[in-house]
């Protein structure tokens, strides 16, 4: 019985109109999205990343994670044999009304970013008194 290797990476196109600046393939990470009532986490898998090769942005509504890969892991040594690209990694996310925009929080731990989208406190009832003109 063989089993079909699980794709670890999938390689993202160039946008529409543009260049690349870097002669580096770029991936789109694997993400998972939890939610709780008060936060919404994203962990996305990024190899070979650490926290200074991170970028993360908000313009808009939409969230961009970018990961760049160190080109000198290994001062000194040259690949011999190597069983998966390297390649920077890039994705974008729309964002609801919900979130907290000032309350977005990242880390990096071992190559998978968590991003904690905090959820915007709901709106209470409030009474309106009415004035006598």
């Amino acid at each position: 019985m063989s089993a079909e290797p699980k794709e670890l990476k999938r390689e993202a196109p160039a946008p529409a109109g543009m260049e690349r600046t870097r002669n580096k393939k770029v991936f789109i990470p694997f993400v998972d999205i939890y939610e709780t009532k008060d936060e919404i986490v994203l962990l996305a898998d990024m190899p070979g990343v650490d926290e200074k090769g991170v970028d993360i942005t908000l313009e808009k509504d939409v969230l961009s994670l970018t990961g760049t890969v160190s080109e000198d892991r290994y001062p000194g040594y040259s690949i011999g044999y190597s069983e998966y690209e390297t390649g920077d990694f890039r994705r974008a996310f729309t964002l609801s009304d919900e979130v907290d925009r000032e309350r977005i929080e990242a880390s990096m731990k071992n190559g998978v970013l968590r991003v904690r989208l905090r959820k915007i406190e709901p709106a209470k009832a409030k009474k309106i008194p009415i004035r006598s003109e």
